[in-house]
């Protein structure tokens, strides 16, 4: 059948390598961040340990391996589980056989880090968790070098990226005003949750220059998603804007794989004649040297099960667009929101308003008996978030450091968190899992007989305060947010 030949997408097979091979990358990071830091934190002994939760939740809970026990052993197995089926997407052995081992291997991805995300409670609580499971989910039909791409999913992973960009931009305009004076770039370098080594200079640089890029990112927002959708090159031109953008939140923050994630799926709509054209030692028709000679048969090359697989997959996302493409025109439009148990075609956006002070928590112990300010008060020191006012701060992305994530949260919302009082317990006792998370101990794993929690407000130096201070923040302290708290004493 002639008609089925227009499914068929080979001039876009660079942007599938792109796409299954850097998903698979980003699902290796999210992996290997859940095996370093999910038993300390959700753990059977962890902040907000799993089996309480699952307790609490019952049936409510979402589809999850773990509903039915609960181990950090079998959370250390799918991890290990999740590594191996990553690593060998990015290398490409799936994507060499029929269509369908890529699919599976896909499909398990995504099932085991939805068990992870579903009992991980607000540590888990990001847009770019949702977004990874619905990439994971949709790259899945791709299918393998066997067949050629098909254009239907490549249109749905360019609504992802229109949803994900336009969404974003709905929330800038409809949230705080200074995204509607061009002002939010005063702020957001330097109060975003965890700047990177470039935040600073990206802070000091003029006004005028932060306006435009408001103004930029406007464009890129609203105006540029809808030509994802255009005819080449004017596709391909979108989806260069779109990665462009994206890199320079990659250099001036630390957004974990959400920045990296839009860079990866904008190549849904950049055909090899356009890769080709930008970088010539892309192959022009990289679908006829990674297939092999091509059939010159009328209609789809595909086999005609997978065309039914693939069929009714996009029947599916279709369907369950619905209401996200409803969401983004809502007056109360929903952000990081998702439709269905399954985390499938969600709702995206991020910082609405943007926080105009950076206050930070700052976590103190002493060895003295009494928790007066006479006693010797050590900060403990944290991977990602500020602290040491000297020192620079580090480049993690797509790493995510959800410990320190959580932390920027705590003066937005409340500093009496649950988790936070029992991330202070774990100091008392120096639990070595929970130590772990931290870049410094100033105890050397001695326990400590008191601990506090104080609020600073930080601010990035200006470049005569740098070099008369060699401090690259300022800090004032505010009060004391949480008294001292010590161990009831043993019987």
């Amino acid at each position: 059948m002639e008609w089925t030949a227009w499914f068929d997408a080979p001039e876009y097979e660079f942007a599938r390598q792109v796409l299954q091979r850097g998903v698979a990358a980003v699902y290796f990071v999210a992996f290997l961040s859940s095996l370093n830091q999910f038993p300390a934190l959700l753990g059977e002994r962890g902040l907000l340990p799993v089996p309480e939760f699952l307790a609490r939740a019952g049936r409510r809970v979402r589809p999850t391996l773990f509903s039915w026990r609960y181990s950090d052993g079998l959370l250390r197995a799918v991890c290990v589980s999740g590594l191996v089926i990553a690593g060998v997407l990015v290398l490409g052995l799936p994507q060499q056989g029929p269509p369908w081992v890529p699919l599976l291997a896909f499909l398990a991805l995504w099932l085991l880090y939805m068990s992870v995300v579903n009992v991980g409670q607000t540590f888990y609580g990001f847009g770019w968790e949702m977004l990874l499971l619905e990439a994971g989910f949709t790259v899945a039909f791709l299918g393998s070098d066997q067949t050629p791409p098909p254009r239907t999913i490549l249109i749905l992973l360019a609504w992802l990226v229109f949803r994900l960009e336009f969404g974003a931009g709905m929330i800038k305009i409809r949230g705080g005003r200074e995204w509607r004076d061009l002002t939010a770039l005063y702020y957001h370098h330097e109060t975003q949750p965890m700047p990177g080594p470039l935040s600073r200079q990206a802070h000091l640089l003029p006004k005028a220059w932060h306006r435009l890029e408001v103004l930029g990112n406007h464009a890129a927002q609203l105006v540029v998603p809808f030509f994802l959708f255009a005819p080449q090159p004017l596709a391909g031109a979108a989806a260069a804007v779109i990665i462009v953008t994206q890199l320079w939140l990659v250099a001036s923050g630390n957004f974990a794989w959400l920045n990296w994630m839009a860079i990866l799926l904008a190549f849904a709509a950049v055909s090899d004649p356009v890769a080709h054209a930008v970088v010539p030692a892309i192959p022009l028709d990289w679908h006829a040297a990674a297939a092999g000679a091509g059939s010159g048969a009328a209609g789809s090359q595909a086999p005609v099960a997978w065309l039914v697989v693939v069929g009714l997959a996009t029947v599916l996302l279709l369907v369950l667009s619905y209401r996200p493409a409803e969401n983004l025109f809502s007056h109360y439009q929903l952000m990081n929101a998702a439709f269905n148990r399954w985390q499938l075609v969600n709702a995206y956006g991020a910082f609405g308003t943007v926080t105009k002070q950076r206050i930070e928590i700052v976590v103190e112990g002493t060895l003295s008996a009494e928790p007066d300010e006479a006693a010797d008060w050590r900060e403990y020191g944290f991977r990602g978030k500020p602290g040491d006012v000297r020192r620079i701060p580090r480049q993690w992305a797509p790493y995510h450091l959800r410990l320190d994530w959580l932390m920027w949260f705590l003066p937005l919302r409340s500093v009496h968190e649950q988790w936070f009082y029992t991330f202070l317990a774990k100091l008392l006792v120096a639990d070595r899992p929970t130590l772990r998370l931290l870049r410094h101990d100033p105890f050397g794993g001695a326990r400590p007989r008191w601990v506090r929690a104080r609020s600073f407000l930080y601010r990035f130096a200006t470049r005569a305060e740098f070099r008369a201070t060699g401090q690259r923040w300022i800090r004032v302290p505010l009060q004391e947010s949480i008294p001292p708290l010590s161990l009831p004493p043993e019987d």
